[in-house]
């Protein structure tokens, strides 16, 4: 767009002294600045290629007077809200706390606001929330871990383009999927085990009704399988992705007393919980039996000893998510693909049979 000559004449008179603005109009800005109420908006919807100098003016004179858009007024012009609805399933937990940073972030740059809401893993409170961001017209919608079926999806698609992260679907205009590769990520994890040595392998699974948890769970049998190791049934036991759930499913297979060296858990928190019922049976790790989690979440370095497991890149992948759904709002093509991840060896593992290092053995 060419820039706008209808400028007001004359220099800018901006006020000497700060000005608290809430009811200062985007005229009074441009005359401030010397230019015209349309360059000013196009300058704050960020589409005006003026000069610098007047580009500068604009700044100078909304700093100078506080000025806050109206909102409500932009709405309603544009027909947009700069709003996007981010629907996750547990806003407090550690896990989206880093999806939900990089969505954040990355929206402040297009201007963006997100809402953040959470379903808690309950289809029913899922559409419930999802209306609820129709209702308020939001302009797009990220799905963290979707439970809602494609179908369903797609029909809610028809009012405010939605991202789905976390799971494949059927991209178009108004609905596309950012998947993250949990099979490779599972299988990466179990080959490293038995890359030391393993072949007694537990594994603690997450929610059976999760695509991920099934997804690390077939990542598992399948590394297994590739190195021609049976699977067993009594090695799996079953969590819940939290560190309680990796408390009791490890105290269950330690009552079932199988013989295992290693265990691998669908995430981090199940990994913690599972570290503490070793801990508390005086089992040593990884001296007896090495662990490794999946997530990587920033306090598994800090663990005692720190946790060997497979780093999902939350943050970045909440910044593509947040990309993404802005590049639908404005109708252009959108190119996702599987989110790849790498595995992170820490001190939980170690090879069967190798020496310890000087001071281990107090660990």
């Amino acid at each position: 767009m060419s820039e706008d000559t209808n400028e007001a004449p004359g220099a800018p008179n901006v006020p000497s002294g700060p000005t608290a603005g809430p009811n200062v109009t985007l005229e009074e800005i441009a005359r401030a600045a010397g230019v015209s109420p349309s360059t000013v908006s196009r300058i704050l919807n960020g589409s005006a290629r003026v000069l610098p100098e007047k580009q500068r003016a604009v700044e100078e004179a909304i700093a100078r007077f506080n000025y806050r858009p109206n909102v409500l007024a932009r709405s309603l012009a544009s027909g947009r809200t700069e709003t996007i609805g981010v629907l996750t399933q547990a806003v407090s937990s550690p896990f989206y706390a880093e999806w939900l940073r990089g969505i954040e972030d990355a929206l402040a740059e297009p201007g963006f606001t997100p809402i953040f809401v959470s379903s808690r893993w309950n289809v029913v409170d899922e559409k419930a929330r999802l209306e609820e961001f129709i209702a308020r017209r939001v302009d797009g919608i990220i799905l963290l871990h979707a439970q809602l079926d494609e179908a369903t999806l797609a029909g809610y698609s028809r009012y405010a383009p939605m991202l789905v992260l976390g799971r494949s679907v059927q991209n178009g205009m108004t609905l596309a999927g950012l998947p993250i590769d949990n099979l490779q990520g599972a299988r990466d994890a179990t080959r490293h085990l038995i890359e030391q040595g393993h072949r007694e392998i537990a594994f603690i699974a997450g929610p059976s009704s999760h695509e991920d948890a099934i997804e690390r769970l077939d990542g598992y049998r399948i590394a297994l399988e590739e190195a021609g190791i049976g699977f067993d049934a009594d090695l799996v036991e079953q969590g819940d992705y939290l560190e309680t759930g990796g408390l009791a499913a490890m105290e269950r297979l330690m009552a079932r007393r199988p013989m295992f060296t290693a265990v691998f858990c669908a995430n981090d928190q199940t990994a913690y919980g599972a570290r503490l019922a070793m801990f508390r049976r005086g089992v040593r790790v990884p001296e007896d039996v090495s662990l490794v989690g999946f997530d990587d979440l920033p306090t598994s370095s800090y663990m005692t000893p720190p946790l060997t497991t497979v780093r999902q890149p939350t943050y970045e992948i909440g910044r593509l998510a947040a990309q993404g759904i802005v590049q639908m709002i404005r109708k252009q093509p959108v190119a996702l693909s599987p989110i790849p991840l790498t595995l992170v060896t820490r001190e939980t593992t170690r090879r069967i049979g190798a020496s310890l290092s000087p001071g281990d053995e107090h660990r």
